[in-house]
């Protein structure tokens, strides 16, 4: 395969010399694929150290924008430990004679859901209006539209509306849990993206360990106020971000995509430093590069696009790599205060161990980001934490056996801890990185949201089950539960060894290309390619051609 090298030392130093209309040429262009090449050679040499300081201002604005999903971190965990708070199953539960209040299976599993839902219509929907207007506005709309629907749950007067509420609340969240890590994709450069993509991640267990501390200090408390001031917190969040939100640039890669290259030099401006000595507008040259071979390569903006040619494998594994998160037993082990009950626990050992787990999720987190990230590849991080969740719930079940020895039911509660915590580590982590990364630019934020829709499906299913797993008025199977979800993460595990890529290291152009040519997902870190190589891109245009005329004449015979 034929290549070139880029030499730093060609590198234009004055942000004049490059004229924006030099941008507006065609992918072959001499002039642009050197100002490209310079700009994205700068960028994969910068170190981590460089990048933070070359970039403060978008690493400031991808926390902001991540600070959102915050809320959807304390939603999580906060209804599905409501289950076993005593005030609130008084209040939305039913009386079983020699077991108490309960909720019904039935209402526990539409309330878990109920939120998952909404979100799954939320991400839908974001995908359109992200595409139309940008992520700031987008965003600052559904802060908007959830500070109107948490009324719903402060005030619940029933289950029925609460369970609405619930579903209502989700559609915003969606929203986030889709925009944050494509906004940090967008803004970042190479070096700081992983850390802030899984950023995402760290927001939801800092809404968890919020959620956690507030739930313990309340359980005491028997009035319905120990469940209505957990709700009423929530607005605490949009009227922060609301304000701050209308100052942060747009995505530079939306901007060009939309042929507004002089909003995105602009943005890139605003998230780079003067200091920096980078060339704003060699930068700007690489995404236009990358968003016109895209263009090459017949990619389009449309959900119906991410399952054409090869775009179908990356959708597939962002999809897959999200609903990892759930087939690895996250229902089942993750913070279960509901599983720690059905073992024999009281409810203050439950919730201390509740704040204690969402503790170790945060612990985990930061080891990632120091031990593993800037090691190890995105692969091989979640192969061997897939591997190590399934064996931990292989031995809670295999535990449950003797379960009515108090011992026995500590040391479930214990692994789940160590669950937890292996789960943050690798899987939890990589979970949002990899569809952050492996879609497109021109399918980015869409990739990310069919990634996170089959999340949210696997969700829903899962959700739906586990009541009936745990509940005592249903099959009541206690710790072997966790066999079922040590199946799925088996078969996970499978799936990930033949088709998950490693996507360290390699720029969006690279990724585009290794897709392009059909390079099996093992091979992915040792395939060398150039993106700039004019006989490279000459082989992808007629690789393309070859493709269009194929579903062409498939089209014709059926």
């Amino acid at each position: 395969m034929a290549t070139e090298t880029v030499h730093s030392d060609d590198h234009i130093t004055a942000d004049t010399e490059l004229d924006l209309d030099v941008l507006n040429v065609d992918l072959y262009s001499e002039q642009l694929n050197h100002n490209a090449a310079v700009g994205a050679e700068s960028e994969a040499a910068m170190s981590l150290w460089k990048s933070m300081k070359a970039y403060p201002m978008a690493i400031f604005w991808s926390l902001v924008v991540s600070m959102c999903v915050v809320m959807e971190g304390y939603d999580t965990i906060l209804i599905n430990n409501f289950y076993a708070y005593p005030t609130f199953a008084r209040k939305y539960g039913t009386y079983f004679p020699g077991v108490g209040y309960q909720l019904t299976a039935a209402w526990q599993a539409g309330l878990g859901n109920a939120a998952g839902v909404g979100a799954f219509i939320g991400v839908l929907a974001n995908g359109y209006l992200v595409n139309q207007f940008g992520q700031k506005p987008v965003l600052i709309g559904s802060l908007v539209v959830l500070s109107c629907f948490i009324f719903m749950t402060f005030f619940a007067p029933n289950i029925t509306i609460l369970c609405v509420g619930e579903l209502m609340c989700g559609l915003p969240w969606g929203v986030f849990a889709s925009a944050a890590p494509a906004y940090a994709s967008e803004v970042l450069p190479l070096s700081l993206r992983v850390y802030l993509t899984t950023y995402t991640n760290m927001c939801f267990i800092i809404g968890q360990l919020i959620a956690a501390g507030i739930l313990y200090s309340l359980v005491s408390l028997d009035t319905e106020w120990s469940y209505r001031i957990p709700f009423a917190l929530q607005w605490a969040w949009p009227a922060f971000l609301i304000p701050l939100l209308f100052f942060a640039p747009e995505s530079p890669w939306h901007l060009v995509r939309k042929g507004r290259l002089e909003d995105a030099e602009k943005s890139l401006r605003r998230l780079q430093s003067k200091s920096s000595g980078i060339d704003v507008k060699q930068t700007l040259a690489a995404i236009v590069h990358t968003n016109k071979l895209e263009q090459e390569l017949s990619i389009g903006t449309s959900y119906w696009d991410c399952f054409k040619n090869f775009e179908r494998r990356r959708t597939l594994i962002a999809c897959f790599a999200f609903a990892g998160q759930v087939l690895c037993g996250l229902n089942f082990a993750y913070n279960s205060t509901y599983f720690f009950q059905q073992i024999g626990l009281s409810p203050s050992q439950t919730y201390r161990l509740n704040v204690g787990g969402t503790g170790l999720a945060l612990l985990g987190t930061i080891f990632s980001w120091v031990l593993l990230l800037p090691y190890f590849g995105r692969r091989t991080i979640y192969l061997w934490g897939m591997a190590t969740l399934c064996m931990i719930l292989l031995l809670i079940g295999i535990l449950n056996i003797r379960t009515t020895s108090s011992g026995i039911a500590t040391t479930q509660a214990a692994l789940t801890l160590a669950w937890t915590f292996i789960y943050q580590l690798t899987v939890g982590q990589i979970g949002w990185a990899v569809p952050a990364e492996i879609g497109s630019t021109r399918l980015r934020q869409k990739t990310v949201c069919v990634a996170r829709n089959a999340y949210y499906i696997f969700s829903v299913i899962a959700g739906g089950l586990e009541p009936y797993f745990m509940n005592p008025t249903q099959w009541n199977l206690k710790g072997y539960t966790a066999f079922v979800w040590s199946g799925t993460a088996l078969l996970t595990f499978i799936w990930a060894y033949f088709e998950l890529p490693e996507t360290m290291g390699r720029q969006y152009e690279e990724l585009d290309i290794l897709f392009a040519y059909e390079v099996p997902a093992r091979k992915f870190k040792t395939f060398e390619i150039n993106q700039f190589s004019s006989e490279q891109l000459e082989d992808l245009d007629i690789r393309r051609l070859v493709t269009a005329d194929k579903l062409s004449r498939d089209a014709a015979g059926s």
